[in-house]
Order: C-alpha cells, then sequence, then structure tokens
C-alpha cells in the first residue's frame, strides 16, 4: 500500500471512529450533566478535525501542505485545552451534578482500545513517511486514549461513590498534555511520542 493511500486509510477510520465518540459522548454529556463526558466529547470533535485536515494535506489538488496541516493540528490542540478547562471551570462554579452514563462508561471503554492502536498505527506511519501532520494527529489519538482512561476514571468513581466532583477533575488531567505536544507541533518538532 502506498503511503498516500495508508494515510488516508487511517484518516477515514479515524473519521469514522470520531462521529461514533463524538455523537455518544455528547449524548452522554448531555443527559447525565457530564462537564468529563462534555470535555471527552469535544476531544473526539477536535481529532474529527484533525484528522480531517491531515486528510485533505494529501489531496493533490487542496492547497494545504503538510508542514501547514501540522501547525494546524497544534492549534487544535491549544484548543481542546481551552475547551477542557472552560468546561470544566464551569462546571466547579455552576455546581453541576453529574449522574452515572452507562453510554460514557462503554464508549470510553472502546475508546481505551481503539485510540492506542490507531495512534500506533499513525506514529509508525509518521515516521516511515515523516508527516509532522499526522504526527501531530497521532499525539490526538494518544490524548484521546489518556483522556479516555481519565474521564472512565470519573464516570466510575462517580456512579460507584457518588464523588461527583471527580467527574470535572478527571478532564484537568488531561491540560499538560495538550499543551505541551500543541507547542511542539507548532514549532514543527516531532512529536514526543514518535
Amino acid at each position: 500500500m502506498n503511503t498516500e493511500r495508508q494515510v488516508a486509510w487511517l484518516q477515514s477510520i479515524t473519521l469514522a471512529w470520531m462521529l461514533i465518540e463524538c455523537g455518544v459522548s455528547f449524548y452522554g454529556a448531555i443527559s447525565a450533566h457530564s462537564p468529563a463526558l462534555l470535555a471527552f466529547g469535544a476531544d473526539s470533535f477536535v481529532e474529527l478535525l484533525s484528522a480531517t485536515v491531515v486528510l485533505l494535506a494529501i489531496v493533490p489538488s487542496f492547497p494545504l501542505t503538510k508542514d501547514r496541516a501540522a501547525r494546524l493540528a497544534g492549534i487544535l490542540l491549544f484548543v481542546l485545552a481551552g475547551v477542557v478547562a472552560l468546561v470544566t471551570l464551569l462546571a466547579f462554579v455552576s455546581g453541576v451534578t453529574p449522574e452515572t452514563s452507562c453510554s460514557g462508561i462503554f464508549i470510553t471503554l472502546a475508546a481505551l482500545v481503539v485510540m492506542p492502536l490507531l495512534a500506533w498505527a499513525k506514529r509508525r506511519t509518521a515516521r516511515l513517511t515523516n508527516n509532522r501532520a499526522l504526527a501531530a494527529d497521532a499525539v490526538q489519538s494518544a490524548t484521546c486514549a489518556y483522556l479516555a482512561a481519565l474521564t472512565l476514571a470519573g464516570l466510575a468513581i462517580n456512579a460507584i461513590w457518588q464523588v461527583h466532583w471527580v467527574d470535572s477533575a478527571a478532564a484537568l488531567l488531561a491540560l499538560p498534555i495538550l499543551v505541551i505536544e500543541g507547542r511542539r507541533a507548532l514549532r514543527g518538532e516531532s512529536c514526543g511520542c514518535c
């Protein structure tokens, strides 16, 4: 399989999964009043945008270079960090009491399987093709898995012990990696995972 076809295949899988993950997460966030699921859904949406940018960068007739796509992926990491911080702050300030979300638990468990596999495949392909945009997108896939683990922990603790603030706090733990990797992508450096 040629490299551009491999990138297109990986990004197509990512787009399909992100549509599912985003939809289920937003549904769970709304029905359970869960800031962590809202942050996770926002992560899914940003990953959807990032995958689209990387896919457009390999379309010959589309005016988007791989370097510009890498910078856009970095900007999207900063956008995600801002969304996570804002949602968490609003949840703390408004005193939101999240409920148990079975759909949220299911989608985060599924993301813990799917996203590390996608991140690994993207990192491998990014190294082979020297595609920095795909490398930055691999960081977003890895970050999605990390955020899925944190979200799942927050949802499970809230469901079992009714410790509501853990739902919001779980989302905050993703901020450092988002900022670090966003800065690296903007500077055009290889991501820390590649």
